[in-house]
């Protein structure tokens, strides 16, 4: 799956929770994550999409570092299992909030 298909599963599974995926582009900072996603619990999470054969820049690495350390919630996910393992983790997360 190429990253155009993989975005668009991923803003559909984010619409299948009620949540919003916002595109995001830095103009100051590079290696800011591509996505994000808010959900109707609250939740905020910053969201890496990557063809299966994309690499993470140091730069992106250093954004996903900072953010974590900031207790921020960060995902990279790389294919559609991934997309749907994240998914199911934000459905039953809901589910026992």
């Amino acid at each position: 799956m190429i990253e155009k298909q993989l975005e668009k599963y991923f803003l559909w599974a984010v619409a299948s929770l009620g949540g919003k995926a916002y595109k995001f582009r830095s103009i100051k900072q590079s290696g800011v994550a591509d996505r994000i996603v808010c959900l109707p619990n609250g939740d905020t999470w910053f969201v890496e999409l990557k063809a299966p054969n994309g690499k993470l820049s140091e730069l992106q690495k250093f954004f996903e570092q900072e953010v974590t350390g900031l207790s921020q919630k960060y995902a990279c996910l790389w294919e559609k299992e991934q997309i749907d393992e994240w998914l199911e983790t934000q459905r039953l997360s809901r589910k026992s909030s």
